[in-house]
């Protein structure tokens, strides 16, 4: 079991989009650091990371392919060099979806995470999983009725989001974020290959049961999640995408989920690639990390398509 979550969770956290339930808390600077220019403040704040990067192309039309993580723990460093050069060389940004606006976002997730004939989630549960489930909940300071109207696998989302920041990572500090931004400012166009409803429904089709052990084991390892997403970033840092494929696969049980999650969305995306490439121009494609690691990874897919992805030194 232990295994089977660590697995899911690191699914849960490079696909989940979560503006759309996590409240966002201030980070506060240190004290030495707000004593200093904002300029050098920022640069003192930052770590140097180099994710790996991709590259797809032919005579007219080139793809950069960039992995993402998209809940951060503030002051990495990692939107400079190769990556800054293939962004600011770029036509266009593609993203797993573009978030909506909040109101819209909300909307969409309350629609999908209640529960639509209004059972109890805690009435789902045995009384063992129940207790596992409550004793998490305190733990972050919500009230143990908080989350009964939701789904499970709404409540375990939402429980992985809340307890990451909690441990110190922000949304507002994920990859996607900071390349919007960028690229509303250079006025690029910005697209997605999927949107959110969809995203939110490969949760909210799963079996009940399975929706279930995703919650209860998700909150076992409340303690512990801080730990395996500083692993992943670590890996993801470094760059080991080798390292991150052999994690999201360690001790996977269920099958169906990991396809669901990862590999039929990779193979729609190496699909749409490989459309792309007809297409003369420049795109910058940032997608979560564990799409582009493994063996059921976009690159891995690419082939089929008579095309290669090449890293890019930097």
């Amino acid at each position: 079991m232990r295994t089977y979550l660590k697995s899911l969770f690191t699914a849960t956290a490079l696909l989940v989009f979560a503006p759309a339930f996590a409240q966002q808390a201030p980070t506060e600077a240190p004290a030495a650091v707000e004593a200093l220019d904002p300029v050098k403040a920022a640069a003192a704040a930052m770590k140097d990371v180099d994710p790996a990067l991709w590259v797809v192309k032919d005579e007219d039309t080139t793809i950069y392919l960039f992995g993402t993580v998209h809940i951060l723990k503030p002051g990495l460093g990692w939107f400079d060099e190769g990556v800054k050069t293939a962004f600011d060389a770029s036509d266009k940004l593609v993203l797993e979806m573009v978030e909506p606006a909040p109101s819209e976002s909300q909307a969409l997730f309350m629609k999908l995470a209640m529960d639509p004939n209004g059972k109890s989630l805690r009435s789902k549960m045995t009384d063992a999983d129940r207790a596992v489930y409550e004793a998490a909940v305190k733990k972050i300071g919500l009230p143990v009725e908080g989350l009964d109207p939701f789904d499970p696998w709404a409540a375990a989302v939402t429980l992985s989001v809340l307890t990451m920041q909690k441990q110190g990572f922000d949304i507002n500090s994920g990859a996607e974020k900071q390349l919007t931004a960028a690229a509303k400012a250079s006025n690029k166009p910005i697209g997605g290959v999927e949107t959110m409803e969809f995203q939110l429904g490969v949760f909210d089709t799963m079996p009940e049961a399975e929706q279930i052990r995703f919650l209860v084991e998700t909150a076992k390892l409340t303690d512990d999640s801080g730990k395996m997403m500083d692993r992943m970033v670590e890996l993801w840092s470094t760059p080991d995408p080798d390292g991150l494929g052999q994690l999201m696969n360690e001790g996977l049980t269920s099958r169906v989920l990991y396809d669901a999650l990862l590999t039929k969305r990779n193979a729609n995306w190496a699909k749409w690639i490989s459309a792309e490439m007809a297409k003369p121009g420049t795109t910058f494609m940032a997608v979560g990390a564990g799409h582009l690691a493994g063996a059921t990874s976009v690159q891995a897919l690419l082939p089929a398509y008579g095309l290669t992805a090449q890293r890019v030194a930097y």
